[in-house]
């Protein structure tokens, strides 16, 4: 009774975890909404009431391509690397019912962090592994996954080992064929990240798109952009349609545009990968 006290009384909660210091801090526009927060940089926002509801705008956008991965209210196998407060897989769980999820988290103390004060639903179909989020990728079977997201930071950077060709070979294994992934990336001017991890999806998968705020693609700001990629043709229009009917609109690249903005940026190996770009002080990724 006293943990549903504390969250109903909307009191921000605070708590040390594995890499830092997580806290939730209560939405004032939505009763049971919370963002989480890792050493004060927004990671997830989730609302109990509604998990249909995605706030962040890399989150929706994310959420547009599990909504078209495959025909509305089919069950789907899906992965998500990196948990936050498991905001997408609860998207996943409330639009599409009977819908079998693995979220692999490397943060142990965030996980029941999150599972203490923001409890998933009994009856979804979510197992969470917490462990490192290619070793616990290399877990699932060849084959498995309609879709695998990837949302995964370290001390607000993506581990070098998730960004090389191996870790995309190891992402179309898991997949169905005609399986969709997907990942969040951050990057900042002059997006040499960004160009490198395009050109790297180019040499695991035939199709890719990127969708992102065109003043981030332009390079004149760090921010977030959604990577798609598959081995089957990508429903580029409605997606580029709902991406462009946000609240923050965003623009979709794909075919000879995002080949020309990749620039002929090398792909990136085990052996030449580096993490992602900090961002600059106050640039936090929503």
């Amino acid at each position: 009774m006293a943990k549903n006290k504390r969250r109903a009384s909307n009191t921000a909660v605070t708590e040390t975890v594995d890499r830092g210091v997580a806290e939730l801090v209560p939405d004032r526009e939505r009763a049971r909404a919370w963002t989480l927060l890792v050493d004060g940089a927004p990671q997830s926002h989730v609302d109990l009431d509604d998990p249909g509801y995605l706030s962040f705008e890399y989150q929706r956008r994310l959420g547009h391509v599990a909504d078209l991965v495959a025909p509305a209210n089919q069950p789907l196998h899906v992965v998500h690397l990196g948990g936050g407060a498991f905001t997408l897989a609860r998207y996943v769980a409330a639009t599409r019912p009977r819908s079998t999820q693995q979220i692999v988290e490397l943060d142990a103390a965030l996980v029941q962090f999150v599972r203490k004060w923001l409890p998933l639903d009994p009856h979804a179909r979510i197992r969470v592994r917490s462990t490192d989020a290619r070793a616990g990728l290399g877990k699932v079977p060849d084959g498995w996954a309609d879709l695998v997201i990837a949302d995964v930071f370290g001390g607000a950077r993506t581990p070098a080992h998730l960004t090389s060709a191996e870790f995309l070979g190891d992402v179309r294994r898991v997949l169905k064929p005609g399986g969709a992934y997907a990942a969040n990336l951050a990057d900042g001017p002059p997006l040499g990240h960004l160009r490198g991890q395009i050109a790297t999806a180019a040499t695991v998968f035939a199709h890719l798109a990127l969708a992102a705020d065109p003043t981030v693609l332009r390079g004149r700001r760090f921010g977030n952009a959604v990577l798609l990629a598959s081995d089957r043709e990508l429903p580029i229009a409605e997606l580029t349609r709902r991406i462009a009917s946000d609240p923050h609109p965003g623009r979709v690249e794909h075919g000879r545009a995002l080949a020309d903005f990749t620039g002929g940026a090398a792909a990136v190996t085990d052996v030449s990968a580096k993490p992602s770009p900090a961002p600059p002080a106050g640039a936090f990724n929503t």
